[in-house]
């Protein structure tokens, strides 16, 4: 048995065996062979054609329960590209006419068939670069008899542990059967973290070396609620774990009993608790945990799918969707498209960058993609006829990017009235304040503003200048680092010296070791995952206004991370039943 700890980045607890992943690049070997052995080289390349052809209807076959339209619509792509006589003449012309084996000539030619599309001015063709790649992959590993996971195929109940992800590899996932996950890298507030606590799966990150440490099949215990791993658990630890599992769940129901009460103080204060969503599936789950409407629904996971972007209509419908299930319960805010850093659009090349946490990401992409940008701000436009609707701009650094993004939208709802297109007149805007100038200056943003919302995430890395993805300096992260706590009451105070609400839509939100510290300096509404709704709400539900502004009256007086951390903790013990394993 082995007990590793790790940044505890989706609450829950699960125990199961091991699926390790693993996406490390194939080593294509190159070399001639005789002319006799031409036929039996171009009929083993067939055989492999033929093997990835089955393995893709049976993969469409098996994702009809557990995938959406689209997945769907990507692997029937796969399968007419291996059909495709060009790409079979091109490997069997090659293998005969310069003698070499079947794996370098594939790599070669669907190489060559990808880049000749990525230099296209056809987006479509472009983002088919992506599906030939995957398809050279596919029959790569069959040429090389070596065994190809996918995320997708896996059909029993597992801890996956792995290296790192992507969220695009999160999002294609079957989420039925992975009960936990395990990662080398990450931290709480990386994508991954996100995206596990949207689908409710017990996650910790940052363990540096587990996936080095485990073999498939091994049985592994996953704390996501205080970061404990543990490899090859003895019977004693699965016993306790299993009890640690009964009371958790427990606590899970109990809270369900809050479910259609206010998040109100004992002395009558009420604040408005709304979900983080990535995708629209999780309206469900929003309202299901009795939220005040959508605070936060990042729109760049529409983009994230492999071998597809997200065209208008179906921007559109996925807007509508979430409007349409929250009418009567709330507004629902979207945020225009965050790309960059570990978000990156498949078949864009553009994202190379030494340094993409500050780089070519968010608004800034958007400004010089306007094409991408007004379309997404047109199906916006157009879903807003069915509810409310608020639209959030990210990572504005000055008064300058709000007026530029202000402008496109101004002419895109321009021409929607001269197309006719209905929309509603009084849309809400709101600018997200996650990088420390715009903090500085968001008392001129909010007078441009119908409201402003926090993004702790960004806000407590570009503060500290700590990289949130990486383990190695994770300790570093503080969301009670003084100076980051300094910009927060900058940011409500200025918010409401301009008469608008002010919104925290990052991680810090759901933490409910920091809500009442929130509620003390002025906080108007608090957006997490649907799953950290009723944990929140019973925290709020515990005390008086008075009790939060004594407390973070205290607070803002310390000088250090650590002492904020160890008051805050002592004083939530004192006086709230905050669940702990």
């Amino acid at each position: 048995m082995r007990i590793m700890m790790g940044i505890p980045a989706s609450p829950g607890i699960s125990i199961g065996k091991v699926f390790l992943y693993s996406t490390q690049a194939l080593n294509v070997p190159a070399y001639g062979i005789e002319k006799d052995e031409i036929a039996g080289e171009i009929e083993r390349f067939q055989d492999a054609l033929d093997r990835v052809r089955a393995d893709l209807i049976e993969l469409a076959e098996k994702s009809r329960e557990t995938a959406g339209k689209k997945d769907i619509e990507i692997i029937e792509t796969h399968i007419m590209m291996i059909d495709d006589p060009d790409l079979k003449n091109q490997v069997t012309q090659g293998i005969s006419e310069k003698s070499r084996n079947a794996e370098h000539l594939v790599e070669s030619t669907i190489s060559g068939m990808a880049k000749s599309l990525e230099t296209s001015n056809d987006e479509y063709l472009k983002e088919r670069a992506v599906d030939l790649l995957d398809i050279q992959s596919r029959i790569l590993h069959h040429l090389m008899y070596i065994e190809r996971t996918s995320l997708i195929d896996i059909e029993e109940e597992v801890i996956l542990v792995a290296q790192n992800l992507l969220p695009s590899e999160v999002l294609t996932m079957n989420k039925k059967y992975i009960k936990g996950i395990v990662l080398d890298a990450g931290g709480k507030t990386s994508h991954t973290a996100i995206l596990a606590r949207s689908f409710e799966i017990p996650a910790v990150l940052g363990l540096s070396t587990v996936s080095r440490k485990v073999r498939n099949g091994n049985r592994i215990i996953v704390d996501g609620n205080s970061g404990e791993v543990i490899l090859r658990p003895n019977r004693s630890a699965v016993e306790k774990y299993e009890n640690r599992l009964k009371d958790w769940e427990k606590h899970e129901i109990d809270l369900l009993v809050l479910n259609k009460l206010p998040a109100e103080t004992r002395d009558n204060r009420t604040v408005l608790l709304k979900a983080n969503i990535e995708v629209p599936e999780e309206v469900d789950s929003a309202a299901a945990h009795g939220a005040d409407g959508i605070g936060l629904y990042r729109s760049e996971f529409l983009f994230l799918r492999p071998g597809e972007a997200a065209s208008e209509e179906e921007q559109y419908e996925s807007y509508a969707h979430v409007i349409r299930h929250m009418k009567g319960r709330g507004p629902v805010t979207i945020r225009t498209i965050d790309v960059g850093g570990d978000k990156v659009i498949p078949g864009l090349d553009d994202f190379d960058e030494e340094n993409p946490i500050l780089g070519w990401r968010a608004v800034r992409f958007c400004l010089s993609r306007k094409d991408i940008f007004r379309i997404q701000l047109r199906a916006m436009l157009r879903a807003s006829v069915y509810g409310e609707l608020h639209i959030m701009f990210p990572m504005i650094s000055g008064i300058e990017e709000l007026n530029n993004v202000l402008e496109v939208l101004e002419e895109t709802k321009a021409e929607c009235r001269k197309k006719h297109i209905p929309f509603d007149e009084n849309i809400k805007i709101g600018s997200m304040i996650e990088v420390p100038s715009a903090a500085l200056v968001s008392d001129v943003i909010a007078r441009k503003v119908d409201f402003l919302s926090i993004g702790t995430n960004d806000l407590i890395q570009y503060t500290i200048a700590v990289d949130r993805g990486n383990e190695k300096i994770a300790y570093l992260y503080q969301p009670f680092h003084p100076g980051v706590l300094r910009l927060i009451k900058m940011i409500i105070d200025n918010g409401h010296a301009a008469g608008i609400p002010v919104a925290m839509c990052g991680e810090v939100a759901s933490d409910p070791m920091s809500t009442v510290l929130l509620l003390g300096l002025g906080l108007d509404e608090f957006s997490m995952s649907p799953m950290s709704l009723l944990e929140v709400k019973k925290i709020i539900r515990s005390v008086t206004m008075s009790e939060a502004r004594e407390l973070a009256g205290r607070i803002m007086g310390m000088e250090s991370a650590e002492q904020i951390n160890t008051y805050v903790k002592e004083w939530s013990n004192e006086r709230i039943d905050i669940f702990s394993s």
